[in-house]
């Protein structure tokens, strides 16, 4: 089953940031861009490394250990948008000032979608 789950607190992420948080048993990376909210797999598909750390730039992190960059939004690969390495992603949305992270029961979402719910 497919449900929403609490997993912060506006204000917790600083802008252009992420965080590491388990959802469900899945790690996810959570991102504030401009008081917007998304989040992918945490881990870098490439080899591995927690992408939450990474450098945020203009809607992409980049991972610290090879610099693979990712799409925060969709988790495409964007220095081979057209390649199939990807990372999943989940629907983010903010109710009453909690930020909650969707993870669906069988795959990820396939396209992240923010939802606005105050």
């Amino acid at each position: 089953m497919s449900e929403f789950h609490d997993v912060a607190r506006v204000g917790d992420i600083p802008e252009g940031e992420g965080r590491p948080f388990q959802v469900e048993g899945t790690m996810v990376a959570l991102f504030n861009l401009g008081e917007e909210y998304y989040a992918i797999n945490d881990f870098c598909p490439h080899m591995g490394a927690s992408l939450a750390g990474g450098y945020v730039e203009n809607g992409g992190v980049m991972c610290p250990w090879h610099a693979w960059r990712f799409s925060v939004k969709d988790g495409t690969w964007l220095d081979n948008p057209n390649g199939k390495v990807k990372t999943a992603c989940y629907d983010v949305r903010v109710v009453d000032g909690t930020i909650q992270v969707k993870i669906e029961a069988t795959s990820p979402a396939p396209d992240c979608a923010a939802e606005a719910g105050d």
